[in-house]
């Protein structure tokens, strides 16, 4: 993600504050190139589907398009500034980049679109490797839980955060972290994408639960300890604490609902499940 130093070149050349912003700006461009590549991408697909017998959602189209718009503001200079210079700055980033836009691209299910439009020789090879030994151990909930929650507790308890206000590019090396790790546990736990082999819904609830624990106590931490974590913030930790707390609360609801969402239409359609009794003799 971009980060805020590309302004501190511009306060002491000629193009003062103003050339700074558009150094930011044009710093920004390539993400937000990838990220418009990435939409239009998925509404082509998404019109092609939709002209077929089985459709596609414009939901899902809608999910993913919200999902590319998060990623893209939080990853705008004043966004970018304010996290440098705020805890509650990077808070928000985060909560934006690994946990609610991962939902939102997640349940847009762009693999299913994929399987779908791809011509048949990528289908295959997609399947393949869905089926792989990696997406079958990264893929497994406690997994995925480890690499989102274990990130989170890295960063705000260690000098990776200082590190990462310091270092453009290991603040942007956090950043896909928190977006691929979190993209990673929303398919684990509710994703409507194919997982082979994915664990029972009870494995996968337990999962969420420990992880909306888990970010409960890491940011109870960092409110009780705010001139302790993070190491190398100044101010506002507290503060920061709170969002995350509620703010993690939210997104870890919005699984919630998916998760159960898909374990009642399973249950709708599971054979005789909600069968109509017979009507009984004369």
């Amino acid at each position: 993600m971009t980060t805020a130093h590309g302004v501190h070149g511009g306060h002491g050349g000629h193009g003062g504050a103003g050339g700074g912003a558009v150094a930011d700006l044009l710093g920004w461009a390539p993400l937000g190139a990838v990220l418009a590549g990435a939409l239009g991408g998925y509404v082509w697909a998404a019109l092609r589907a939709r002209r077929t017998a089985r459709g596609w959602s414009a939901w899902r189209t809608a999910s993913f398009a919200a999902g590319v718009a998060l990623l893209a503001a939080a990853a705008l200079p004043a966004a970018a500034q304010a996290a440098h210079a705020d805890p509650r700055g990077h808070v928000l980033q985060h909560l934006a980049v690994g946990m609610y836009a991962p939902t939102a691209l997640v349940m847009a299910a762009p693999v299913t679109l994929a399987l779908r439009t791809l011509p048949p020789a990528g289908r295959r090879r997609l399947a393949r490797l869905l089926s792989g030994r990696v997406p079958h151990v990264l893929g497994h909930p406690v997994a995925a839980l480890a690499l989102d929650t274990g990130g989170l507790y890295l960063v705000h308890l260690t000098p990776l955060y200082a590190a990462a206000q310091a270092h453009p590019g290991v603040h942007a090396l956090v950043h896909a972290h928190y977006l691929a790790a979190g993209c990673l546990f929303a398919w684990a736990v509710a994703g409507p994408d194919p997982a082979p082999r994915r664990p029972g819904t009870g494995v996968r609830l337990g999962a969420l639960f420990a992880a909306a624990a888990a970010h409960a106590v890491l940011a109870k931490l960092l409110y009780a300890h705010p001139h302790l974590w993070p190491p190398g913030a100044t101010a506002n930790g507290a503060d920061a604490a709170v969002l995350m707390y509620y703010g993690g609360d939210g997104a870890e609801l919005l699984l919630a609902v998916a998760l159960f969402a898909a374990w009642y239409r399973r249950r709708g359609r599971a054979p005789g499940r909600y069968a109509a009794p017979a009507p009984a003799g004369p």
